[in-house]
């Protein structure tokens, strides 16, 4: 086997003689220096043998004798047969940097996607408060006209005007002589203290009940109902007397003192002992009845009724 000079030059210059480097290259292939000294480390103590004829070149080996290894070529043996693991130590160290280097990058997009994830979230929160806002504006506005149209309302009932007179300008002369004549349907109803009373019954009913609003309105929808009963037919005797015992009466008005003074104001009265409510013939007056007829429609429809005065 042809060895390789150039190699058999870097075993001469380690120390090792032309035969002993021969014979490592011979014995491990020719394949390289590392694997010769390793060869030449494992059979430090056998002697020269007659394999080295097989090497095709023309060398004349001395008498064979012990290999002497010196510590300077077991040092650089020792090196070579370290470079591997060294190298495989900075190829693990690299591998770290890289794998650290992908974590930090990782961390640092999920804090992106977080940081993304709650900025989002902050714009939608105030993005949905403003809307929260927006419909507390809008059903504050539409209660703040609902009041002012059942003022206006409650005043027309009066027979106030719907709007507030400007002041008289005192500059102005005073004709005196020839006074105008006063538009008699301009001036309240006599029966506006009536109708009043009729709605503060129905407030002070309301104001009772806030807790249940459901015993009210039933109270209303009974009145309402004996109401429209003696409007659509006044001559009907069975709607103008109604039984202060009667079951029904006593569990949907009669209970409440506010529904029988209600009632009176309706122009019934009460008879035989008081155990009858009883409404003449000739006392009944449709512009009342209808008067009572508005004011229960208005506490059964306004939300409001009975939580502000006027």
């Amino acid at each position: 086997m042809e060895v390789d000079q150039r190699m058999i030059g870097e075993l001469e210059a380690m120390g090792f003689s032309k035969a002993l480097a021969t014979k490592a290259l011979s014995s491990s292939e020719n394949s390289s220096i590392e694997d010769a000294i390793n060869w030449l480390i494992d059979h430090e103590d056998d002697a020269a043998t007659s394999e080295t004829s097989m090497v095709l070149e023309n060398i004349n080996i001395e008498a064979s004798r012990p290999v002497q290894i010196s510590e300077q070529v077991k040092l650089r043996a020792q090196e070579l047969r370290d470079q591997p693991r060294k190298k495989r130590a900075e190829q693990e160290k690299k591998l770290d940097r890289e794998r650290e280097k992908e974590r930090i990058r990782a961390g640092k997009e999920l804090l992106e996607a977080k940081r993304m994830g709650e900025e989002s979230e902050r714009k939608r929160f105030l993005a949905q408060r403003k809307a929260d806002k927006e419909e507390e504006r809008r059903a504050r506005e539409k209660i703040r006209q609902k009041l002012q149209q059942d003022k206006l309302e409650r005043r027309g009932m009066l027979g106030l005007p719907r709007e507030v007179p400007e002041p008289v300008n005192a500059e102005m002369p005073h004709n005196t002589n020839n006074p105008q004549p006063v538009d008699p349907a301009a001036l309240p109803e006599k029966r506006a203290s009536a109708r009043e009373r009729m709605r503060e019954c129905l407030r002070s009913l309301k104001r009772q009940n806030k807790d249940d609003n459901a015993e009210a309105m039933r109270a209303f929808q009974t009145l309402l109902i004996y109401v429209k009963n003696v409007f659509k037919n006044p001559d009907e005797g069975k709607f103008r007397k109604i039984r202060i015992s009667n079951p029904v009466f006593q569990d949907r008005v009669g209970k409440f003192n506010e529904g029988t003074i209600f009632l009176e104001l309706c122009g019934f009265e009460r008879v035989e002992g008081g155990n009858y409510l009883f409404l003449p013939r000739e006392r009944v007056d449709r512009g009342v009845l209808k008067s009572a007829a508005a004011e229960l429609h208005n506490a059964l429809t306004n939300p409001f009724f009975g939580l502000f005065s006027v």
